[in-house]
């Protein structure tokens, strides 16, 4: 998934937070609504103007912002 194709983050839009390009939707505002147990179907209704991409898209931001923040330690060498 290319989040970057949705997501951008413009110092002059929204104080500079992530959003969902297109529109001033932060992407934790959709973080937070998946995380409260919040439907895509929910979830686009509440913001029409934004995609079902777009939600995958934030999720994949998501798991890179995760990833590069909170690094896991080194796995093991078996022999």
């Amino acid at each position: 998934m290319d989040y970057q194709t949705y997501i951008t983050r413009d110092p002059h839009i929204s104080g500079g937070v992530p959003i969902i390009r297109g529109t001033r939707v932060p992407i934790r505002t959709i973080l937070a609504s998946l995380a409260e147990g919040a439907k895509v179907e929910e979830i686009l209704a509440d913001f029409p103007t934004i995609s079902e991409q777009a939600i995958w898209a934030v999720i994949a931001f998501a798991a890179v912002s995760a990833e590069e923040d909170l690094p896991l330690p080194a796995m093991p060498v078996v022999l």
